[in-house]
């Protein structure tokens, strides 16, 4: 299984486009961020965003600084963390310490962090083509997308 993400789009002329995600500060606001598509199947698609959040943390992203968000299924941390209450799992995307996992749902209640992961693991049509925008709407530096080219590249726009 290939472990390394492919550079599938170019953010603004003359920024460097690793294969791999970088270990760079926050882009400013006014750039737009990087966007890498990892090929995979719904059903495959969590386990590409795992790699992808392993290979942040491993490369020196701080955990605080990534999202994931699931357009199907929820992560299982979410599902378990929700079982805590709603209070208790937003307090715990406030305190930005941690990687935080969302549903699709919520990801106009998530807050911008310099990386974004969705995973596109099912749910309906609709789910991801409103999750994907506004991803890519939160994502500082890199939006990381693991799914279906095709259905990506469809809501996000051709050439990602």
């Amino acid at each position: 299984m290939q472990r390394t993400p492919h550079d599938v789009a170019v953010a603004k002329p003359g920024l460097p486009g690793p294969a791999a995600p970088s270990v760079s500060a926050p882009a400013p606001a006014s750039r737009t961020p990087q966007i890498q598509l990892i090929p995979a199947s719904a059903t495959g698609a969590l386990d590409a965003a795992e790699e992808a959040v392993d290979l942040l943390l491993e490369s020196g992203r701080a955990p605080g600084e990534v999202l994931v968000i699931t357009t199907g299924e929820q992560h299982p941390w979410a599902a378990h963390e929700l079982s805590f209450g709603e209070a208790a799992y937003w307090a715990q995307h406030d305190a930005g310490d941690d990687v935080f996992y969302a549903d699709a749902s919520a990801v106009s209640r998530a807050a911008s962090r310099p990386v974004v992961v969705v995973a596109v693991n099912g749910g309906s049509a609709t789910a991801a083509a409103e999750a994907l925008p506004l991803a890519h709407a939160r994502a500082g530096a890199l939006l990381i997308v693991c799914g279906d080219p095709q259905q990506i590249n469809s809501v996000l726009g051709a050439g990602v």
